[in-house]
């Protein structure tokens, strides 16, 4: 894996749900978070790991419940909040769940115990926060892919970073084998959100371990 990273530095990951799964779905494979932790554990001293998805709390079943429930016993932090469901202006129902707000928050609040940040999402709105965290003293790797077409990373966010991250050359490290049975506290999860801007269909927030 590219990227600079020293024994005694202390990170942390600020996962962005759905444009992480988006990313690894473009690439072809899904992801094992149980292998991602233990990748970036053994990079650095982990302060923490957040993971940020929103949900759909209306409905009677939630295909995401097990994910986000085998995640949060499994050493990651969950950032949740209830999606939005709105209508456009020529009466399209449609459904946002921007979680940028709250990872842009917890990424400022935790600075000051950090050396260096790992975001995994391509947004381009988060250059500003790289370059707030950056005056800040603080490292930030991005881990996104450009081998997607169209790439899944804004190019300011990536010419902003100390250092990117290659998706694909992570797989190898991080992708779940499809022979591999998936835990029953982790099954695969289907698309249930969008978030804000995205077109008619749901991006799909995550898949599981």
């Amino acid at each position: 894996m590219k990227g600079n990273f020293y024994d005694n530095e202390r990170i942390a990951l600020f996962i962005d749900g759905a444009n992480l799964y988006s990313a690894a779905r473009s690439l072809g494979f899904d992801i094992d978070y149980r292998r991602l932790l233990k990748v970036f554990r053994d990079k650095g001293r982990m302060v923490r790991a957040y993971y940020y998805t929103a949900l759909v709390e209306d409905q009677e079943y939630s295909p995401i419940r097990p994910l986000i429930d085998w995640l949060d016993y499994n050493g990651y932090t969950m950032v949740t909040k209830p999606t939005k469901e709105f209508t456009d202006a020529i009466g399209r129902r449609k459904i946002k769940g921007n979680m940028d707000i709250e990872l842009a928050i917890d990424v400022l609040e935790m600075a000051e115990h950090l050396d260096h940040v790992i975001l995994f999402s391509g947004d381009g709105d988060f250059r500003r926060l790289v370059e707030a965290v950056q005056r800040r003293g603080l490292r930030v790797s991005v881990v996104s892919t450009i081998k997607s077409s169209p790439p899944m990373v804004a190019d300011e966010l990536r010419r902003q970073a100390d250092d990117f991250i290659e998706l694909s050359e992570l797989a190898a490290l991080i992708a779940r084998s499809p022979s591999e049975r998936a835990p029953r506290t982790a099954p695969m999860a289907p698309p249930i959100t969008a978030r804000d801007g995205e077109g008619d269909d749901a991006e799909p927030m995550v898949r599981s371990a």
